[in-house]
This record gives C-alpha cells, structure tokens and sequence, in this order.
C-alpha cells in the first residue's frame, strides 16, 4: 500500500464490507461534503473518501499547474488510489465533474469499476447551438473565471448561491461557499477552468462501465437536458430524476440521494443493500 499516495490525497476508508465505494466530490469541495451520505452505507461497502490535490486536507505541496491543467490529471489521481489500495470492481459516486474525473478513470482502467454513480453530471457546460444544450455560453463562463481573479470572495458568495439554490436554507450554500474560501484561489481558478471548459462528450461512448445519473429537477450548473442526452449516449445508464433542487442533492436531499442509490445497487448488490 502506497502511503504516499494516501497522504497525498486525504484518503480516508470506512466501513464494514469489502466491496468498496469510492465518493468523489465537486467543484471546490472536499469529502466533509459527503457526510450525510456516505455513512449510510458504511455497514455493507468499505467506504472510501478522499481529497483533490490542492482541496480539504490533501496535500498542497504536491500540486502541479502542468498536471492539473485538465481533468485527466484528477483521474490519474483516482487510479493511483485504486493501484495503493488494490481496488477491482469498485463502485464509483461523483458528484459534478466528479463524475467525469471518474468516468475517464474507467475507461483508462475499466477493471477497477463496476458501477459509476453520476450525481448532476456534465460531459460539457458550453451551449453547442443548435444540438446540444450545455447550460452556459461561452462569454457567462469567462466572465465567472475573470470574476474569480478579480473579486474571489464575491464569487464564491455569487457562485454558491447558484449551485445550491434552495434559498429558504442559507446554510447550505454558506458552507459551500466557505469550501470555496478555503481553497487556494490559484489552484480553485485552474481547477475552474478544467472544469467548466471540458468538453468529454465524445469519451462518453468509451465508457462500458454500467452507470447511474441522478439529475436534479432544477439544475443551473446540469439542466435536465444534459442528464438526458448523457442518458441517450451511456449504453448502460440507468436515469433517475430527482425531486431535488439545486446542484448539491447530497447535502441539500440527502435522504432521497441515499434511497436513489440504494435502489439502484439493491438490483445487484441484494446481500449488501437493504432500504427495509
């Protein structure tokens, strides 16, 4: 077992199974972010949280401008993970681009994975008129980044806001927006720009790994138009449209997060999985 690694990112594991479960986090947010999911299923699955380099408690010192400038970076990340641990037929759950840090982890090392579990996942949040609707024109993302650099603070109070909506619940978009203050703006810029301008549309018909998309019901950052092209492209996606709003289910409706989940896995994981 690779300590490095470990240490590096934050790599925390739980749990009574051994199959193991995998919870990769969004944009800006580190593993706290899964806490009203991930210990649900800690008495069947060996839980397993961690952090991006240069996110929660990873180790900072080892970021790199030249790795990170795409999101193949990350998913190298979660492979090397996968190597210290000896993961085969894990179950990956990413939230947001999480998702796609995982998705090409799988097609690169598909022997590692044997469900994805996408929560409001993007292949691309460019709008590519006139057949694919991203949510964002290319200036609006612009200005966010430029905004960034400008006014960091301001822009993590503007962009936790329209992530987490549910606006009668201020303290959920306030402790994202302290995760977004405790990341090294430097390092949350270019995490920013991996993010919004990736375009991995074309890797979604690499991808043989079974998966599940929960898609929010009112989405700024994932409008329901992306979950269903994502659904119409995944040869074997399963697609749940969820009562929730927002970007963040997991900590905005984490009981309907868990029930999604667990009906989904209850399909093939009957020993391990009981919603009774």
């Amino acid at each position: 077992m690779d300590q490095n690694i470990l240490f590096r990112n934050n790599v925390n594991i739980t749990g009574k199974g051994t199959k193991a479960m995998i919870f990769a986090s969004g944009f800006g947010c580190d593993q706290n972010m899964w806490r009203l999911v991930a210990p649900f299923f800690e008495e069947h699955f060996r839980v397993i949280l961690f952090d991006y380099v240069g996110s929660g408690k990873s180790d900072y010192n080892a970021y790199s401008p030249s790795k990170y400038k795409n999101l193949h970076g990350y998913a190298q990340d979660v492979l090397d993970i996968c190597a210290a641990l000896e993961l085969k037929e894990a179950i990956f759950v990413g939230h947001s681009v999480g998702s796609m840090i995982g998705m090409l982890a799988s097609i690169q090392e598909p022997e590692r994975f044997e469900r994805l579990i996408m929560i409001g996942p993007s292949p691309c949040y460019l709008n590519d008129h006139p057949d694919y609707f991203g949510g964002f024109e290319k200036e609006d993302l612009e200005a966010l980044i430029d905004m960034m650099e400008m006014n960091y603070i301001g822009w993590a109070n503007y962009l936790s806001q329209i992530i987490m909506k549910n606006a009668e619940r201020p303290e959920l978009s306030q402790e994202l927006e302290d995760s977004f203050c405790s990341t090294d703006p430097t390092v949350a810029r270019q995490f920013a720009i991996a993010t919004f301008f990736s375009d991995n549309r074309e890797d979604l018909q690499k991808v043989t790994v079974p998966s599940l998309i929960l898609q929010c019901s009112d989405d700024t950052i994932a409008p329901v138009e992306v979950g269903r092209y994502m659904h119409h492209i995944l040869s074997e996606s399963t697609y749940y449209l969820m009562d929730a709003t927002g970007h963040c289910p997991h900590m905005s409706h984490p009981k309907e997060t868990i029930r999604l989940m667990g009906d989904y896995l209850a399909t093939t994981y009957e020993e391990y999985i009981s919603n009774g």
